[in-house]
């Protein structure tokens, strides 16, 4: 036989394709590494999404989901693989660093997973006086990841006064807790569900000067402000970096460090030996106002329905999207085709989503929508392809004709409503 070696095209397509279920053992076959192949020009090319890859705001990320590491989902369905974090127990720690996280519906968010890397990172900076990371809970919550999350010890605060919308409540709560413990850092996220509020009014009542719009800390070479670090802090309306010695109460938005991935922590909890505070709270929290799902703006909603290019019952899709309160999405050919207008676009020529929970249905996940809703925590969808890249993006996946598949979960959520309307 020749020893002339052949070319196979279309396993050297596999290869170039990270999201193709047999990408990973492909580059096996070919003795490359996970994140490198050989291009069709003989020239080595590298996957930069292999480790990590670079977020909206100019930061590299770590990818949550799996969809953009070779291998990791094959048939619909990513593959269970082995937990390798490390369990970390830290006894007696030298001091704390306190987090207070939004909890928005009542788990942690990617912003407050970003804030408790930023904690992480502040309290094992020094190997020989190394911190702990104390989480400041409030109210009922549905996590069972804190130690996942990098927490070291957790105080969960539970009170009618604590519950809703009770800022000075809390802050009062909070002030027990810097009595009880002194953290040396208390890091609270910049953001509109309550946080950057709190963290203010935190700073006056300690009698601090905070940081706030941080997004980066490093080692303070020069010295200055006794704490070893400073930070670097958006300001101008985003339109300059300012830096500053790391105060006592930080204020970080998100990406402001990378989530605690590679160990697991004992998340133990802990009491507060004095009674909270009884506070004259001036604030009364009358529920939250009923918001028309339809006026709230992609990039700020919390939970989307996502039409793409397979949904033919639009009528089914407009009252599903009604019924389950969600805002309404679209990918680009569905825009294209006149069935949704241009500000409903999801995706990088679109919009940017940070939803909780994303339903796409229909959409077969063509990069660019994949790009826009890679900081979703929660995607779920639904599609006749089992084999398409949004089905191996997806946390939950459908198999079906999207039109039944509506039609059965509004008949399930009107049903649930019904019996809750009469056992009332």
């Amino acid at each position: 036989m020749s020893e002339i070696q052949r070319r196979d095209p279309r396993r050297e397509w596999i290869a170039r394709n990270r999201l193709h279920p047999e990408h990973a053992s492909v580059l096996a076959e070919r003795g490359g590494a996970a994140n490198e192949w050989l291009g069709p020009n003989g020239v080595i090319r590298k996957n930069p999404h292999a480790i990590g890859f670079i977020g909206p705001n100019g930061v590299k990320r770590i990818d949550r989901s799996g969809a953009q590491r070779g291998g990791q989902a094959t048939g619909g369905a990513r593959q269970a693989t082995q937990d390798t974090r490390r369990d970390v127990t830290i006894a007696a720690p030298a001091f704390l660093v306190a987090v207070v996280p939004d909890l928005s519906g009542g788990r942690l968010s990617s912003h407050d997973r970003d804030l408790l890397g930023l904690a992480r990172r502040l309290a094992d900076a020094d190997s020989e006086r190394r911190g702990a990371v104390l989480a400041v809970v409030f109210g009922a919550h549905k996590e069972d990841g804190f130690a996942d999350a990098g927490i070291d010890r957790l105080l969960h605060l539970e009170s009618p006064e604590l519950e809703g919308y009770a800022p000075e409540a809390r802050v009062g709560a909070l002030v027990a807790v810097e009595e009880a413990w002194e953290p040396h850092h208390w890091l609270l996220p910049d953001s509109k569900l309550g946080g950057a509020d709190l963290g203010r009014r935190l700073a006056v009542r300690l009698g601090e000067r905070p940081a706030t719009g941080v997004w980066q800390i490093e080692a303070d070479a020069r010295g200055e402000g006794g704490s070893g670090w400073c930070c670097t802090a958006r300001g101008a309306a985003n339109t300059l970096d300012i830096q500053r010695p790391l105060p006592r109460v930080v204020l970080a938005l998100a990406e402001c460090a990378e989530p605690v991935s590679e160990t697991r922590h004992a998340a133990q909890p802990l009491v507060l030996a004095q009674p909270l505070p009884a506070q004259l709270s001036r604030i009364e929290d009358l529920g939250p106002v009923a918001v028309d799902p339809a006026g709230v703006a992609l990039a700020e909603a919390e939970f989307i329905l996502s039409a793409g290019n397979g949904v033919r019952d639009w009528d089914g899709f407009h009252r599903a999207a009604k019924v389950l309160g969600a805002t309404e999405g679209a990918s680009r050919v569905a825009v294209d085709d006149g069935f949704m207008p241009r500000d409903r676009q999801v995706g990088a020529t679109g919009t940017w989503v940070t939803a909780r929970v994303y339903v796409a249905v229909g959409i077969s996940g063509a990069i660019q929508h994949l790009q826009g809703i890679q900081s979703c925590d929660k995607v779920v969808a639904i599609n006749m392809d089992s084999g398409c890249d949004m089905i191996k993006r997806a946390d939950l996946a459908v198999i079906g004709d999207s039109a039944q598949v509506l039609e059965a979960l509004v008949a399930l959520v009107e049903q649930e409503r019904e019996e809750k309307r009469h056992a009332a």
